[in-house]
């Protein structure tokens, strides 16, 4: 089959559109032919590489995916089945797992990030257990966009911060994957939503999406902004997964009893944190990393009822995977960007 991998840690172009070998089926897994891949963070530093972090190689990276089941070695799995992919991978048998909180499997990894190769390729193998079949009105490309950051953005304000209709919820970087799911996920539940940006662009679409008003984080003062937007009360919600650049801005954007959850720092790990304000507002900081199955599941049915939908920035063709991680890197996008597989 076809593939981009890379062999070694590095710039975009350490990424080769090169032959590899076709995956080889484990009990309980199917072969999807993949028609769409996209893109998140953890593809860039899978292949910057990270501390502690050891990536065969070679590698295939990509985890969220979209296409077609073309083997299986469980009877009850339909070929030609239009699947997309849940791409958090866990044991199945463990306490966290039988008690619906797979996500918190200590076998835990994401498809195409660490040992498991991804969907940069025409084929990839997956347990049956993390399909997820898509009704023919929905294309691959939308629904490669989907799993991941909508995923991550759900656990982040249904589970972990139980957003209530009619709060506050500032959305940092509204152009990101998890920023643009983020804002369609709170409007949909009944919230008001406050997003940033870096370009007009950028903020036009964040307001196209629901966001009720925006800020331009590289121009305004993100918390003097909230303050004037709330009547100086702040948010009840933050969606934070900036990092270090915005951690300062995130917190005083709190309202008292206000809930930051943070699953990312692209800007850097470390974040300051005044305990005074921690306690004397009973602020609560809640971390989080994907979601279960059946959060995916409960997204889903809004996905394909039409309520929710991935804003797609670009569509590469696999061969020029480099220029989309360029892209990425480059912060440029609004939205996913994906690769279509021929």
């Amino acid at each position: 089959m076809k593939a981009v991998r890379f062999h070694q840690h590095g710039p975009p172009d350490v990424l080769r559109y090169e032959e590899a070998p076709d995956p080889v089926l484990a009990p309980g897994e199917v072969l999807v032919r993949v028609r769409a891949c996209a893109l998140n963070h953890l593809d860039l530093w899978a292949r910057h590489g990270l501390p502690n972090i050891r990536i065969p190689m070679p590698h295939i990276g990509g985890s969220d995916i979209a296409g077609e089941v073309v083997e299986a070695t469980i009877p009850d799995v339909r070929i030609n089945q239009r699947v997309m992919i849940q791409p958090g991978l866990s044991c199945g048998r463990c306490d966290a797992c039988l008690d619906g909180r797979d996500n918190e499997c200590v076998c835990y990894e994401v498809l195409g990030y660490t040992n498991h190769d991804g969907g940069y390729a025409e084929l990839v193998n997956v347990p049956a257990a993390n399909l997820v079949p898509i009704p023919d009105e929905i294309g691959f490309i939308d629904a490669a966009a989907f799993p991941l950051t909508f995923l991550t953005a759900w656990h982040m304000l249904m589970t972990r911060a139980q957003l209530k209709r009619g709060e506050d919820v500032l959305v940092l970087a509204a152009g990101s994957g998890v920023g643009q799911a983020a804002i369609q996920i709170a409007v949909l539940q009944g919230a008001r939503v406050i997003a940033t940006a870096g370009s007009p662009e950028k903020l036009e679409r964040a307001r196209a999406l629901g966001a009720t008003a925006v800020i331009h984080h590289y121009e305004q003062d993100i918390a003097e902004e909230i303050k004037r937007l709330t009547n100086r009360r702040g948010v009840d919600v933050v969606i934070e997964h900036v990092g270090e650049a915005t951690w300062p801005q995130s917190v005083r954007s709190l309202a008292r009893g206000g809930r930051l959850v943070t699953c990312g720092a692209t800007t850097g790990y470390h974040g300051s944190l005044d305990l005074r304000a921690l306690f004397a507002k009973r602020l609560s900081i809640l971390g989080s990393y994907m979601g279960t199955k059946g959060e995916l599941l409960r997204a889903a049915r809004l996905f394909f009822a039409g309520q929710l939908k991935p804003a797609i920035d670009r569509v590469f063709p696999l061969a020029e995977a480099a220029a989309a991680h360029l892209r990425l890197g480059d912060a440029a996008q609004f939205g996913k960007i994906v690769l279509e597989v021929q």
